[in-house]
């Protein structure tokens, strides 16, 4: 894992109680980035301990006004309850699922249906996956598309986009 420093883990989640909102700047088009885009499989589906720096990271989105959704290819059905808890319990905004919404990444139709789930234009939402295919749609479809890898790499990326801070 070359670039990236590694840091002892703790087992204490932050809170966000003393994180602060910090302007965000404006993205090259003028505008600023309102939405973000997750990927289930690859990217939420990890161990308790960056399940949990996950749900704060998205509570610090929150915090900012930041609207968030997961976008799967999953089929759907009742197998797809736990990517839908994540909505039932307030940590996202909404959950688009592949074999529901009739399309897959990585279409455009598909990273359409997750903006619109959210209230927000394309231009304005960041995809994150760890698929680089579904990545390279994201860009191609009018979003800021992220390679996930590891936690402690992509929050940095999240945190300089959305102008976030804290420890996550």
């Amino acid at each position: 894992m070359s670039g990236i420093i590694d840091r002892p883990r703790s087992t204490a989640v932050d809170s966000g109680a003393d994180r602060e909102k910090k302007p965000r700047e404006e993205t090259e088009t003028g505008s600023l980035m309102q939405g973000l885009i997750v990927d289930y499989a690859g990217v939420l589906d990890v161990d308790g301990e960056d399940v949990q720096r996950w749900q704060a990271l998205f509570a610090a989105l929150k915090d900012n006004e930041i609207s968030t959704a997961i976008l799967s290819n999953d089929p759907g059905g009742p197998e797809a309850d736990a990517i839908r808890e994540w909505e039932f319990r307030g940590h996202v905004d909404a959950v688009v699922l592949s074999g529901e919404a009739g399309v897959e990444k990585p279409e455009k139709a598909a990273f359409q249906a997750a903006a619109d789930a959210i209230g927000m234009p394309l231009e304005e939402c960041t995809m994150i996956d760890d698929d680089i295919l579904n990545v390279r749609g994201a860009v191609e479809a009018g979003l800021v598309g992220i390679l996930h890898t590891v936690f402690d790499r992509t929050v940095v990326e999240i945190q300089s986009l959305y102008g976030i801070e804290g420890e996550f």
